[in-house]
């Protein structure tokens, strides 16, 4: 087995990228409206990131793109909020503590470029990522707060950085 390395995305990834999360996001049964499913930055997301205050990271295993997540300013919202962005893995990329680095990695990254608080949405039924989210301290808001079209994410939380 070949080991995953983490990356800064490249533009060569935007397919797979967007595989990758359509992939996850239709086997996790979420709908393809009000998701990131729909996102127009999904077929371009090396340039989505190329901003400041923005970056993600794909997990790449002998090749083949196999995850990624992200973080950026949150959409529509003044005030040193980042968003959790685009965080999806394939079954080979889950239960390698990947999630975990890869929080640690975007998280670090909020910090530098000094965000406060971090924001994420999900789905009400993915509760392995809110295990994941509320280990790292996120708590949860009573509604969405900024505004990123993802009207089918039912959880909001956030975290002070």
């Amino acid at each position: 087995m070949n080991t995953p390395i983490i990356r800064t995305i490249e533009r060569t990834d935007n397919v797979a990228i967007a595989d990758v999360i359509r992939l996850v996001l239709v086997e996790l049964g979420a709908p393809k409206v009000g998701t990131a499913y729909e996102d127009k930055a999904l077929d371009a997301m090396f340039e989505n990131y190329e901003k400041d205050k923005a970056t993600y990271f794909v997990v790449e295993e002998a090749g083949v793109i196999i995850g990624g997540a992200g973080i950026s300013q949150l959409d529509h919202y003044d005030g040193a909020v980042c968003e959790l962005q685009k965080m999806y893995f394939l079954p080979p990329a889950r239960g390698l503590g990947i999630g975990s680095k890869m929080i640690d990695l975007c998280l670090n990254k909020a910090r530098e470029f000094g965000y406060e608080q971090c924001y994420i949405e999900t789905m009400s039924y993915m509760e392995a990522a809110q295990k994941l989210y509320k280990r790292y301290g996120f708590e949860y808001l009573e509604g969405p707060i900024g505004d990123t079209g993802h009207y089918s994410c039912g959880v909001h939380m956030l975290l002070d950085l």
